[in-house]
């Protein structure tokens, strides 16, 4: 029997190695998300300006959880940020590391460099469902931050609060193993963040999309 890995062996990686879609979470009860698989192979832009921007305000060095194909850090990089991507996708680790970024393969539940001592950390593109317990995933970060250090999550454009199994599907129905993701709106994320001691400093919606800094006190 061979095991495969969702994000690793399944439809994601390849989406990673070509840069393109169409790329779906296929929920347990039917129900699909659409993943933005060209916009996160695509150069920063839109909203993702003002993570950069306060990255580079907090001129701290940056980690950035589920960094896929890097286009976070290696922007970052190139505006003279120390920022390191970590990702559990080989193919995304190495899309990174050829625009120039540096990353490691390697799950954020794992030893990490520099833990306790990272000024500023990223959960975008949906990254706070990464493991599906959103409680045990902000706690993982928050120890990841030095003191004063800031966690700026991406959040769902609506108020949900959800655990659920998916699996990833690409074109033709091709599809991975089930694994466990999370939703959050920013009032879950915002509660959830304070009982693992991360404190809500500001929110904001650019393009669309919806932001939460947490600052570690």
């Amino acid at each position: 029997m061979t095991l495969t890995l969702p994000w690793v062996d399944d439809p994601f990686a390849e989406a990673m190695r070509t840069g393109r879609g169409p790329l779906w979470l296929r929920r347990s009860d039917g129900g699909r998300v659409v993943l933005d698989v060209e916009r996160w192979c695509a150069p920063a832009a839109g909203a993702d300006h003002g993570l950069l921007e306060r990255c580079v305000r907090a001129g701290r060095p940056v980690l950035d959880i589920g960094c896929g194909p890097g286009r976070l850090v290696t922007e970052l990089l190139a505006l003279g940020v120390p920022a390191l991507g970590v990702d559990v996708t080989r193919a995304a680790v190495a899309r990174t590391a050829g625009l120039g970024g540096a990353a490691l393969c390697r799950s954020v539940f794992e030893r990490v460099p520099g833990e306790g001592r990272w000024g500023t950390a990223l959960l975008a593109d949906g990254n706070l469902g990464i493991g599906g317990d959103p409680d045990v995933l902000l706690r993982r970060s928050a120890h990841l931050l030095a003191p004063g250090g800031t966690l700026l999550v991406e959040v769902e454009p609506a108020e949900v609060d959800e655990r659920l199994l998916v699996r990833v599907e690409g074109p033709g129905g091709r599809s991975g193993p089930e694994f466990a993701w999370a939703r959050l709106g920013a009032a879950a994320a915002s509660a959830r963040a304070a009982a693992a001691g991360l404190v809500e400093a500001e929110r904001w919606v650019s393009h669309g999309r919806r932001f939460l800094a947490l600052r570690r006190p």
